[in-house]
Parts: C-alpha cells; sequence; structure tokens
C-alpha cells in the first residue's frame, strides 16, 4: 500500500509541460499541428487515431490509410513559462506559440490537416 502512495505522489510531482507538436504524414508530407497544456497528453492522441475517434477526419483517414509507421510525432516547441511575470497568461502564451507554428508550417490544404 505505502508503494502505491509513493507512486501517486511521483506522479503527482511530475511537472507538466505545454507545448506544440506535430503529426507528419512521411508519405505524403502533410502536417496536423496543434498545441497541448499536456504534452503527455500526446499519447491520448495516438490512441484515439489508433481506435479510428480523432477529431480530425481527414488525419484520421490518411492514418488509416497509411498506417501509424508512416507517420512521425515531434513535440515542436514547450512552452517557457514567464513565473516572474504577474501578467503571464499560460492559454494566451500557448494559442501565440502554435499560431507561430502554423504560420512558419502553413499545414493547410495540400500541406496539412490543419
Amino acid at each position: 500500500m505505502d508503494r502505491k502512495k509513493e507512486l501517486k505522489h511521483m506522479y503527482q510531482e511530475l511537472e507538466i509541460v505545454a507545448g506544440v507538436y506535430q503529426i507528419k504524414n512521411n508519405m505524403n508530407g502533410k502536417r496536423f499541428v496543434e498545441s497541448t497544456r499536456n504534452l503527455k497528453t500526446i499519447n491520448g492522441v495516438k490512441f484515439t487515431l489508433n481506435n479510428n475517434t480523432h477529431m480530425n477526419k481527414k488525419l484520421q483517414s490518411d492514418w488509416n490509410e497509411f498506417g501509424k509507421d508512416d507517420f512521425s510525432i515531434e513535440i515542436l516547441e514547450t512552452l517557457k513559462k514567464d513565473e516572474n511575470n504577474p501578467y503571464y497568461n499560460e492559454k494566451e502564451a500557448l494559442k501565440e506559440l502554435e499560431e507561430k507554428w502554423l504560420e512558419q508550417l502553413k499545414p493547410y490544404g495540400e500541406n496539412g490537416y490543419n
């Protein structure tokens, strides 16, 4: 029982890191760019794709057609929190970071799934 409490405590102590990631189709080069407040949730995204329940139907269709081995998932950038700024808003900062990557990679139309 003590081990269970110890593991629970260790999990609660893990730092939650926000950031932007991409899912890239290595066959056609299309990308899906998204931000998350917890990069650990990428495993949940893989789960939804593997179970045919991802919200992005174009991405899901290609995942089903090409298979998971033809895709790569990469963290593009982690959010650096500004603890010294009393007006810092993590949600807004994360949105700006995502917009930066969307502007840079332009994953729209023939180039992506966004």
